[in-house]
């Protein structure tokens, strides 16, 4: 009985402590609400309070009517979506293109992973991370610029290195055949470096003993990797592919808004920048909202889906 009052006892004494360390924290840390509090607000304002606007996509919205003035038309707006060519093809260059950016930028991060990882300089090691991971925080306009000076075809390196070799320019962004070519290999570019971290992490919590191991077996590197790294990181990619899922409707609204024109319309529309030319330029605001919110739905389903199958395969979750 002395035993359970004193357990008991430590446990109302262990509550008190963390309530109290609770308390003490939030008086500590209000500079650190303070600071994030502007990026709160501006959530709120950007993200959350748009939302009561999705209603337009059920009416016929007239702005000079407004919300309460507009006819209502129900699901008309979502059945124009399934009708229209135009529709059906953005919908299916967003699914092309966001599919093979999802699988390259899982296999390229992860090889780059694998290789920087057997690079036992550290100087090397460490300037090789830095010049990778630079693309990354230039953004889509700067980017943009760059690469439609890069690939003219009057005057850009890369078509005079074709022509140096006997080769024909190519319109890279201009010819329907070659421009989503172009936004995939560009955004891989961009992108493969910041997105290896994740994976050098899980590298680097592998057991060395391991190696150790292997080696005294007689393992050569190859081997190491194979039985030896790729098992140990097996349940990160299962994590990284089940929750890129959630991208699969997102092609890429910056790219392809600064590098696409009307010549790769057909090809390089994407579901984001159909919306803003039909919304925002050709002024039908509610079948723009239709499209967009259907999008939304769509995108929270393959969120839920990646979740659900990496809670099932890895055993990973947020809450």
């Amino acid at each position: 009985m002395e035993q359970v009052s004193l357990q008991s006892d430590q446990a109302s004494v262990s509550i008190k402590a963390v309530k109290q360390g609770t308390r003490w924290n939030w008086k500590r840390n209000w500079p650190l609400h303070i600071l994030v509090m502007p990026a709160f607000i501006l959530g709120l304002i950007f993200h959350y309070g748009p939302l009561p606007g999705m209603i337009i996509a059920f009416q016929d919205y007239k702005p000079w009517l407004g919300f309460t003035g507009s006819e209502w038309v129900g699901l008309e707006n979502f059945m124009r979506i399934f009708q229209f060519g135009d529709t059906r093809s953005v919908i299916r260059n967003t699914l092309f293109i966001s599919s093979f950016k999802i699988v390259f930028s899982l296999l390229v991060p992860l090889l780059f992973a694998l290789l920087l990882n057997e690079v036992r300089k550290s100087s090397v090691k460490k300037t090789i991370q830095t010049l990778v991971y630079l693309p990354h925080f230039l953004s889509w306009v700067i980017l943009g610029g760059i690469l439609i000076d890069l690939l003219s075809v009057k005057g850009g390196i890369v078509n005079q290195a074709l022509q140096l070799f006997g080769l024909q320019p190519v319109f890279f962004l201009g010819d329907n055949k070659w421009f989503v070519f172009t936004l995939i290999t560009s955004d891989l570019w961009k992108e493969f470096g910041f997105s290896a971290i994740v994976f050098l992490a899980a590298l680097a919590g592998v057991n060395p003993n391991l190696y150790e191991a292997a080696l005294i077996d007689g393992a050569n590197r190859i081997q190491q990797v194979w039985y030896i790294t790729l098992p140990a990181i097996v349940p990160i990619i299962i994590v990284v592919a089940t929750l890129s899922l959630g991208q699969i409707l997102n092609a890429g609204f910056d790219q392809v808004f600064n590098l696409y024109n009307p010549l790769v319309y057909e090809s390089g529309d994407i579901i984001d920048t159909y919306v803003y030319r039909i919304g925002l330029l050709g002024g039908q605001f509610s079948f723009a909202t239709a499209v967009g919110l259907f999008k939304s739905v769509i995108g929270f389903m393959f969120i839920l889906i990646g979740y659900y199958t990496a809670y099932k395969l890895a055993d990973y979750r947020i809450f």
